[in-house]
């Protein structure tokens, strides 16, 4: 099961053979719920049958349809499945992402894959990384005001201080002695050598900076998430002076990372990201009325996909929400409104998104409260 974002990167947005199958459907981590997964699943692969039955035979249909439903027989997915699943498959592509937020139940066969609801996970501005780190190991998470999940961290990151000193971490250098109190009771006396304290907190500055340097190359640039650090207060001190991260935030979590399990460090999580988060949506609505102002900003579907295929638009934001089937004319942007019940029909939404990203705008998919507009999408000109 490959990861969204590296697939993004490796090029799941160009163009594929179509017809395109795009299932979505909301799951859940605990039985008894989970139990119903699998039964919504095949009755979504149904659907994406009666669909390409319209236009395609059964040979064809079967064989588009093969991996799709031999996923309903994954018994090891469907026991360790998140908050969503998103399956795209094709004549020469299947992918399956498992989740962390809950999605909208669609399934829907078209010239090109929906991903709309992906890019809400990669481009929404409540998600966030959380590095918990002591003295002996790490722990990397990723969230969003809903839900936090550990996940692996790339090879060359060491996850504890031996993998990063390995012999040079320094041997303990204390003896203990006792001396004379009051009446019979004795107190230890410690014999430093060399300050030893001195040397553990070298040793930890030492493997501190090994984790920052990995964890900015392999996970903060790639994804651009806030990273918020749980740990000790003196340690996060230390990690703040010596981090180069300009994703981490000022404000963590302050306790030692094992004393709280993954909801509770949720929690505490999100009380540091909600304000950056409700103060990112209120810029960028802000920026947009302004625009719009000055003839840069509009909200007609119409307006913006021909600003898009021309490449005028720097910033276009769509709603997370919301569906309009339909198609655009990737050459002039003439939009044709349809139905999703055709395998050749868009999510018009969708269709913006894409050709966005194609000529290097920012996307950003919002929640409809936090929308400027009533369309479904926004877009600030370049010019």
């Amino acid at each position: 099961m490959i990861n969204f974002r590296t697939d993004l990167a490796l090029g799941i947005l160009d163009s594929h053979e179509a017809p395109c199958l795009s299932l979505f459907q909301p799951t859940h981590r605990h039985p008894p719920q989970n139990r119903q997964d699998p039964i919504r699943y095949r009755n979504l692969v149904k659907t994406l049958e009666a669909s390409l039955r319209q236009k395609y035979g059964k040979r064809e249909t079967d064989a588009l349809l093969d991996p799709f439903t031999a996923l309903s027989a994954d018994q090891e997915l469907w026991s360790n499945t998140l908050d969503g699943l998103a399956v795209l498959g094709n004549k020469n592509i299947f992918r399956v992402y498992k989740l962390q937020r809950h999605v909208q139940e669609l399934a829907v066969a078209a010239d090109s894959f929906h991903i709309k609801p992906l890019l809400r996970l990669l481009q929404t501005r409540d998600s966030y990384h959380v590095l918990g780190i002591t003295r002996k190991q790490i722990r990397l998470y990723e969230g969003n005001r809903d839900a936090l999940d550990e996940i692996p961290t790339a090879g060359e990151i060491p996850r504890t201080m031996i993998d990063a000193l390995g012999k040079e971490v320094t041997e303990p250098h204390l003896t203990v002695a006792s001396y004379g109190g009051s009446g019979n009771t004795q107190s230890p006396m410690h014999h430093g050598h060399g300050g030893r304290k001195a040397e553990v907190d070298l040793d930890t500055e030492r493997f501190f900076r090994k984790v920052d340097k990995g964890i900015l190359k392999h996970h903060s640039q790639p994804s651009g998430l806030p990273l918020i650090l749980a740990t000790l207060p003196e340690h996060r001190a230390i990690f703040n002076r010596i981090s180069h991260n300009p994703h981490l935030l000022e404000q963590g979590v302050d306790t030692h990372p094992d004393s709280l399990n993954t909801e509770e460090l949720r929690k505490r999580a999100w009380q540091i990201m909600e304000p950056h988060f409700r103060s990112r949506l209120s810029t960028l609505a802000g920026r947009f009325n302004e625009a719009r102002s000055q003839g840069r900003g509009v909200d007609a579907l119409e307006d913006i996909a021909a600003a898009v295929v021309a490449g005028r638009v720097g910033t276009l934001l769509v709603e997370a929400e919301k569906l309009i089937p339909g198609n655009i004319d990737p050459v002039n942007g003439k939009i044709v409104f349809g139905s999703l019940d055709d395998p050749a029909t868009d999510d018009i939404l969708d269709d913006l998104v894409m050709l966005a990203l194609n000529t290097g705008a920012e996307v950003l998919v919002v929640p409809g409260d936090t929308m400027p507009a009533e369309t479904g999408a926004a877009a600030l000109l370049r010019y």
